[in-house]
């Protein structure tokens, strides 16, 4: 018998997505992306609902996690809205019946879950546990001091627009050892809050009060969805990257600090860039497949491995790759996927859709999607660019490839079309959806990959 922690259901809907008309700024029925007779599955946790809809086929046609912050509602006697940032779907039920099954199942979970942080509801607390116990080790806030790409350039974009921090509240989010709180200072800061969620809070106060600076700077233990600001801020600064720049999301945590920012107030970063481009690199791909090679083994003391061997090739390629590359292996120019910080809401970043049309530059195999960031540091004297691109120097996030199941072929000139979907999960992380077309062939792949668990090929 199922939990009623964890409690499932089934309905049969139909899907209607809505986008506005980009050229009268009405509201339209995407009518291409129709799906009627599907399965919804609804499964409850202690912090959210998770919604998947699924064609007879077994196939996911859309994927969505709803919070008390989900913009959604009824919408008559047996449909229900859910909007993302950027469309609205329309859950229609077979039977009234259905749909008031599902309304309470929903209405009476989210109502459970208040007084609950937005942190706690979107996260496992296994995961919560594993991520701050990891930050708040010493050799870690090493490593990431240590990464002078990343220190040198928060320190440049804070210092060079010195005019935005002068005389000013700060909040420094996930500040670690404080090391973004003490360049907010020197650039003439008069008070930061700089707030920590793990046990390295600790060692940030060590640090303040052996500076001297306890009457400028303010640690607040706690996560930022959960700790009080005594006031409202003019500047928040954070470093809340991770591979891909979405991996820990904690992005999320950036984005919520807003709550404690004043009309008008900067974010430092300001905005990203993630770029995605089609790669060939046999090498890497011939390497994975034979990561698995072990579980062809017929007599591992006297016991036949094979039967797990395909099992094994499915798990080593959700992996993304973290590792850096030559620029000769992309095979055309980038795409990118703009987040606006000032702008974007949390919710914005559960579900994300990138689409792609590459114009190839060479013939060969497609192998996958490389992918890479960008921040920008936007201040009132200058914008400073924080980059992670393969022909940049190399920094502690590397660069992300995801490989494709099966290689495209493709020729000069042709190109390559489909989408990457990114979906948050409760382990602080994404689901990765590859879809691709060779256009003029017809020739499809694609890939589903794991972020949270990464293949670190660097050396």
């Amino acid at each position: 018998m199922m939990d009623s922690a964890q409690e499932q259901r089934r309905f049969l809907v139909s899907l209607i997505f809505l986008n506005d008309s980009e050229t009268e700024g009405e509201l339209e029925i995407s009518k291409q992306r129709d799906h009627h007779d599907l399965a919804l599955q609804v499964c409850r946790d202690p912090a959210d609902v998770s919604l998947s809809v699924e064609d007879g086929d077994g196939v996911c046609v859309f994927k969505f996690l709803i919070s008390r912050e989900t913009e959604c509602c009824r919408v008559g006697s047996q449909s229900f809205l859910i909007t993302t940032s950027c469309m609205s779907v329309l859950l229609r039920f077979s039977t009234r019946p259905e749909f008031q099954t599902f309304h309470s199942l929903l209405k009476s979970h989210l109502d459970s879950s208040r007084g609950m942080s937005a942190f706690d509801q979107r996260t496992d607390n296994s995961s919560a546990l594993q991520y701050f116990q990891f930050y708040g080790c010493l050799s870690q806030q090493q490593n990431m001091l240590q990464d002078y790409l990343r220190t040198a350039t928060y320190q440049k974009a804070i210092l060079l627009n010195d005019v935005d921090f002068r005389d000013k509240v700060v909040l420094d989010v996930g500040c670690g050892t404080g090391i973004l709180s003490f360049f907010a200072i020197q650039a003439g800061a008069k008070k930061v809050y700089a707030v920590e969620a793990s046990s390295v809070a600790k060692y940030a106060e060590v640090l303040v009060r052996s500076n001297g600076m306890s009457d400028k700077i303010v640690v607040l233990a706690g996560k930022i969805e959960e700790v009080s600001c005594p006031e409202k801020v003019d500047v928040i600064i954070s470093e809340p990257i991770g591979y891909m720049l979405l991996n820990e999301r904690m992005l999320e945590s950036y984005l919520h600090s807003k709550n404690w920012l004043k009309p008008k107030g900067m974010m430092f970063p300001t905005f990203s860039d993630i770029h995605l481009a089609p790669f060939t690199d046999e090498q890497l791909y011939l390497e994975h497949h034979a990561r698995s090679s072990f579980w062809l083994q017929t007599c591992f003391y006297g016991v036949n491995l094979s039967g797990l061997h395909p099992a094994a090739v499915d798990e080593f390629f959700r992996q993304p790759v973290v590792d850096t590359f030559e620029m000769q292996i992309l095979m055309a120019r980038s795409v990118k996927y703009s987040i606006n910080f000032l702008e974007a809401k949390e919710e914005d970043l559960h579900r994300m859709e990138i689409p792609f049309v590459f114009k190839l530059l060479q013939s060969g195999l497609i192998h996958g999607l490389a992918f890479w960031f960008d921040v920008a540091f936007v201040g009132s004297r200058m914008t400073v660019w924080l980059s992670t691109a393969p022909h940049e120097p190399l920094s502690h996030w590397y660069q992300v490839r995801c490989l494709l199941q099966t290689p495209l072929f493709a020729k000069m000139g042709q190109t390559l079309s489909g989408q990457v979907l990114l979906i948050a999960n409760k382990r602080q992380s994404y689901d990765i959806h590859i879809t691709a077309v060779v256009d003029e062939s017809g020739f499809k792949s694609g890939n589903t990959l794991d972020l949270k668990n990464p293949f670190f090929r660097y050396a």
